[in-house]
């Protein structure tokens, strides 16, 4: 234990910095753009930090729920509003994540499906996730854990309606799981899987045709649109190598 975690810890003992903790709540927006996973961050101007990215959040009121606290930072500072799932990620308590003074952090994992747009603030930038800027705080290990535990979802339960349009082709579903996975998908096993799971269904409409031509691509829909657990046990495994000659 260090000297300033020491003396925090005796504070503590005599009730001199009792319930004074600062609490926020950040939020890991992540959406599939241009094949790959991208999160939103802003550039911050003050410090400490200053000029490095940072995940969006902010303080939590005395009188808010922490999922009302993350919803209105993320209303008023990056005008996202249009946001296909949340859940509470995790909560990081370590006693120096903040220079300045200790500062608790909930992180919740905001997913925004490829169809949405978002309009943002000239500080605000969508960044790949495997080539993150500087950041802030412990603010790059959140995000690691929010792709972890988006990996982790789309292999037993439905999550990735969150991540698509309403209406979808098979195609641009495999994009979508390719790129959060990390790996290869094959497009015939992903519907039959899907499918199989009772997951995904056809709808009577195909997509628009393409400038190469060809039979127009069947487009499919999520069965629900809320979260399932369709199977526990499920993963999506990389293709095998084929051996070497």
């Amino acid at each position: 234990m260090s000297p300033r975690q020491d003396r925090r810890v005796q504070a503590d003992a005599t009730g001199e910095s009792a319930n004074r903790y600062e609490h926020e709540t950040l939020a890991v927006v992540l959406q599939v753009r241009e094949g790959s996973v991208h999160v939103l961050l802003w550039r911050r101007a003050l410090e400490p930090f200053a000029g490095r990215w940072s995940l969006p959040g902010g303080a939590l009121a005395s009188a808010e729920r922490l999922g009302t606290s993350l919803s209105r930072h993320l209303a008023t500072k990056v005008d996202l509003t249009d946001i296909g799932f949340l859940e509470q990620l995790e909560t990081r308590s370590d006693v120096d994540r903040d220079p300045r003074r200790r500062v608790i952090a909930t992180a919740y994992l905001a997913l925004v499906s490829t169809d949405v747009n978002p309009t943002v603030p000239a500080d605000t930038e969508w960044f790949a996730v495997d080539q993150l800027p500087a950041t802030a705080f412990d603010h790059s290990s959140i995000i690691r854990s929010g792709l972890d535990r988006l990996r982790a979802k789309l292999t037993y339960t439905n999550l990735a309606f969150a991540l698509v349009p309403a209406n979808f082709t098979i195609a641009h579903l495999r994009v979508v799981y390719e790129a959060c996975l990390g790996h290869a998908v094959s497009p015939t096993n992903l519907q039959r899987v899907l499918s199989r799971r009772r997951i995904i269904e056809p709808t009577e409409m195909v997509a628009p045709p393409s400038a190469a031509g060809g039979r127009p691509a069947t487009l499919y829909r999520f069965r629900e649109r809320i979260l399932r657990v369709t199977d526990p046990f499920a993963t999506f495994r990389p293709p095998s190598r084929s051996p070497r000659a």
